[in-house]
């Protein structure tokens, strides 16, 4: 049976030599990486799934060890690697909070219902996510997720209407 997996993360590098990955986040979960969760690592063959063994945050990365892996040679070879979850093991959100992947993609308008692009990335630096809409032959729109500006997100349409600020298109 084949579900639909998401993206939460990648492993960038290996730390230290008892079975440590540094893991650059892509969920704003912080549950998500808590020991005796599971993630799943995509193969040709079958999909590894493994247990994390313990978490911590060292300078702004994840650090995690699965059980079972306690030696560096064990994961040297997932360096680079994706690290994701089962659709089926996402919570429900509360109102007005959406998955990354529900709104990558999505086509964005103004409230007159002028197109400006698509959100292409989210980025999370600080107090509220900003949402990257790549402009067709245009610089990029960072779109910051506060209700003054996101007036409505439509996901089964896909379409997210916003009330530019002044100074947004420059």
């Amino acid at each position: 049976m084949n579900t639909e997996k998401l993206k939460i993360g990648k492993i960038v590098n290996t730390h230290g030599i008892r079975g440590e990955v540094k893991v650059l986040r892509i969920t704003d979960f912080e549950e998500r990486f808590m020991p005796g969760n599971e993630v799943i690592i995509l193969s040709d063959r079958d999909d590894i799934t493994l247990t994390i063994d313990s978490h911590r945050i060292h300078k702004g990365f994840d650090l995690i060890t699965f059980k079972g892996y306690t030696n560096i040679n064990d994961v040297e070879k997932w360096k680079g690697i994706n690290l994701y979850i089962d659709k089926s093991q996402t919570a429900n959100l509360e109102e007005n909070a959406y998955y990354y992947h529900e709104i990558i993609g999505c086509k964005v308008e103004t409230v007159e219902g002028e197109v400006l692009g698509k959100v292409k990335e989210i980025l999370s630096p600080g107090a509220n996510d900003v949402w990257v809409v790549q402009r067709p032959g245009k610089k990029d729109l960072l779109l910051p997720y506060i209700e003054d500006v996101v007036k409505k997100v439509d996901i089964q349409a896909s379409i997210i209407s916003v009330e530019l600020m002044e100074g947004m298109l420059d």
